[in-house]
């Protein structure tokens, strides 16, 4: 499986001015409230005539964030549409308001037929933004826009609701000034291989449970290490067990579909001894609840349970695109929940790689047994720092919505740092308690610990959830609950409806702030 970035749209850097341009579509832009625009939309609109400030003064145009127009050149610029894209009021101007207008201009551009879009670096001039930063930001919006999943539907056509003839096939990312060209090129390349992390990330999440089984999630992986040099080991159920990983075992028990622990190692020349960073991804391929059933009622989105592992694997895609000078781990422990004759019961204790021993009191509490056995393998890395994601609970949702995901940290400064990556990807977390104060919700009378709560109704159940993962940790770890995040559209306009790929944006950002700050050691 190709990721989409791959098979459907290409991104260049060019050096020239965009009035000059021959694209289908190019894309300039204003801030709200410009009368008379300055700079490359200056130049556009004394080409054109005056067209641009013809709209503005008519009120066709306000420039209010992602508003676009279309107008046509007649010949008067080299490309035939140019699309004015709007980027809000300067002062409340960032990346995300790069990504969102970068998104709304391609798919302006796309909708009028374009299949090559040609766009200057919003942000980049009067913006006042760092030049590789808004590259960047100008790529992912444009690239992340183009994304639809149609694999299986039977005209086979993958490239979009509106068919293949209307779908951008190349983004040209035009730069004027020689001075700029290295550092545009920088943010363009960073830019493509984070989309194409985004995008893998997706297209597993969109993957009926039939298909992205955890063999299917193991021999992605093997991709991946095949494509960048990274070593692969992948544990069978046998190995599973003989490794003492009960809890995870536990949840494997009434599965057909056998599962997988996968450990995915990017280690460049010279650092594979340096103390790694490790990804951890909550790899449910699908959930029924096992013995503790859910209502049907919407159990198809179960197959959206494992967003954190492909989290973890389009950040490794990502990390492999770009050489990160990292040592980095991805782990995904990958299983089916399903009840059959030799599901783990209510009431069952399991011990865990750690030791620790567990009443599984609900079996759909199932997420946290499986990454407790993964937490306490990676105690074994002797890691820098360990982050995990995981559509771990629905009190996440009850508490945060869909606009952002629960962060529970045991180190102060990790957390400030997950925070600040999420602000400059455009991924928002919230920071959770995890005071001592939780502890007893998660004492059991019959196990050292118990799965989840035995009172109804059960309060604070993402806290008691990473209260119970902590329990596995002995290292700087971050928790991320991305239940509310991991899937359905929300509105942004590079997020697609479907798997939402989040996390792989903030964790490409976290590691390259580790790798620029040269902080292996931790």
């Amino acid at each position: 499986m190709n990721t989409r970035v791959d098979a459907r749209t290409q991104v260049e850097v060019s050096r020239g001015s965009i009035e000059s341009f021959e694209a289908d579509a190019i894309v300039v832009n204003l801030f709200r409230g410009v009368k008379a625009p300055g700079g490359a939309t200056g130049a556009v609109d004394q080409a054109l005539g005056g067209q641009i400030s013809d709209v503005i003064a008519g009120g066709g145009f306000r420039g209010k964030l992602g508003e676009t127009v279309v107008l046509y050149s007649r010949g008067e610029v080299a490309a035939p549409r140019v699309i004015v894209v709007g980027l809000g009021p300067a002062d409340e101007f960032g990346l995300e308001e790069v990504r969102r207008a970068s998104a709304a201009a391609t798919k302006a551009a796309r909708g009028a037929g374009a299949r090559h879009v040609a766009t200057i670096v919003h942000g980049a001039g009067i913006g006042g933004l760092d030049v590789v930063e808004a590259s960047q930001a100008v790529v992912e919006g444009a690239l992340l826009s183009t994304y639809s999943f149609r694999r299986y539907k039977t005209d086979g056509n993958e490239d979009g609701d509106a068919g293949s003839k209307r779908s951008v096939r190349k983004v040209s990312v035009v730069e004027r000034s020689d001075d700029s060209l290295a550092a545009v090129a920088r943010g363009a390349e960073t830019g493509e291989a984070t989309a194409a992390g985004v995008m893998l990330t997706r297209d597993l999440g969109n993957e009926p449970a039939n298909t992205a089984t955890p063999t299917f999630l193991a021999a992605q992986a093997s991709e991946i290490a095949e494509r960048y040099g990274m070593r692969l080991e992948v544990w069978d159920r046998e190995r599973i067990i003989e490794e003492g990983m009960g809890a995870f075992a536990s949840v494997a028990a009434g599965a057909v579909e056998p599962p997988r622990f996968i450990v995915l190692e990017h280690a460049p020349d010279g650092l594979e001894e340096a103390r790694p960073y490790v990804l951890v991804g909550k790899g449910i391929t699908f959930d029924t609840g096992g013995i503790s059933l859910k209502q049907s009622l919407h159990m198809g989105d179960m197959k959206f349970d494992m967003c954190g592992a492909a989290a973890v694997l389009g950040a490794m895609e990502s990390v492999g695109r770009l050489g990160l000078q990292q040592r980095v781990f991805g782990l995904v422990a990958a299983t089916e929940n399903m009840p059959d004759g030799s599901a783990t019961r209510p009431g069952d204790i399991v011990r865990a790689m750690n030791g620790t021993t567990i009443e599984v009191l609900n079996t759909d509490a199932e997420g946290r047994l499986v990454l407790a056995d993964a937490l306490s393998y990676a105690q074994r890395l002797e890691p820098a720092a360990v982050v995990d994601l995981a559509t771990l609970t629905g009190a996440i949702v009850v508490a945060l919505g869909r606009k952002a995901a629960g962060l529970f940290s045991n180190d102060d400064a990790l957390a400030r740092q997950l925070e600040g990556a999420g602000r400059a990807a455009g991924e928002k977390l919230w920071r959770m308690p995890l005071w001592d104060d939780y502890a007893d919700m998660i004492k059991s009378d019959t196990a050292d610990i118990k799965n989840t709560s035995d009172t109804r109704p059960a309060a604070a159940g993402s806290v008691f959830a990473a209260k119970f993962l902590e329990r596995f940790v002995d290292y700087p770890w971050a928790h991320l609950d991305i239940a509310g995040v991991a899937w359905k559209a929300s509105g942004v306009p590079y997020v697609s409806k479907g798997a939402t790929g989040f996390g792989v944006r903030l964790l490409l950002q976290w590691l390259r702030e580790q790798e620029r700050g040269g902080s292996q050691g931790g």
